[in-house]
């Protein structure tokens, strides 16, 4: 499994921005946006490589895994 595939990746649609906005929590603060989902998800994707990548090039730890959390399902009982 490549180490992107260890978190999370979100692409919601924001009213107050009214665009498309990619986050992958606890990787990255912040994320990317625009008006293609498809394209917002594709960024976020290679913003999550950059950011693995800067974590192994200073020598930091990356941060623990988010993906496997079953977010999901455990979305669909927030009311």
């Amino acid at each position: 499994m490549m180490e992107t595939a260890r978190y999370a990746k979100i692409v919601e649609w924001s009213e107050e921005d009214q665009c498309f906005v990619g986050s992958s929590p606890g990787l990255i603060y912040g994320g990317c946006h625009g008006t293609d989902e498809k394209a917002v998800f594709e960024q976020l994707c290679q913003v999550v490589e950059d950011a693995i990548a800067l974590y192994h090039h200073d020598g930091k730890p990356l941060p623990p895994a988010t993906c496997g959390r079953d977010y999901a399902n455990k979305m669909q009982t927030v009311t």
